[in-house]
């Protein structure tokens, strides 16, 4: 994919799977609501995921589609990720992200966000390698 084919798949997806190095040295994987612009992400501030990378702050994240080959794509990315702990600044990132999954952020849903982000914390995912394929450009030819 080019640059901006990886530009447009990521921004019309809704979840991706995003690893992390576990305590015992394999992959923790997991699916994650995000934002773009920079690529964003939260989660619970005790989260197998959060001691993972306060332990190893790197990520691998991917994104696919496709069922049979020929219809296979994605976009893989190898990531640094930094963990905003302050709250103020989590809740503003929660309310980006439930706006873009929720629509309208009501008042509810502001309490509702501004209570989870005392208990979680931001990451920005900063790629350091990106990887994209999509063999619906094979043409039938593999």
């Amino acid at each position: 994919m080019s640059d901006e084919e990886a530009r447009a798949f990521l921004a019309e997806k809704m979840v991706m799977q995003c690893a992390t190095n576990g305590p015992r040295g394999l992959p923790h994987l997991v699916p994650l609501w995000f934002v773009l612009d920079p690529l964003r992400s939260w989660t619970y501030a005790r989260s197998q995921k959060a001691r993972n990378l306060e332990r190893d702050p790197r990520a691998t994240v991917g994104l696919e589609e496709g069922v049979q080959y020929h219809e296979l794509c994605g976009v893989m990315l190898e990531c640094d990720v930094h963990m905003e702990r302050d709250p103020a600044a989590v809740e503003r990132f929660g309310l980006e992200l439930f706006e873009r999954y929720a629509g309208e952020l009501t008042d509810e849903v502001r309490a509702m966000v501004a209570k989870q982000a005392q208990k979680r914390v931001a990451l920005t995912f900063t790629p350091t390698r990106t990887v994209t394929w999509d063999h619906r450009k094979l043409g039938g030819v593999y």
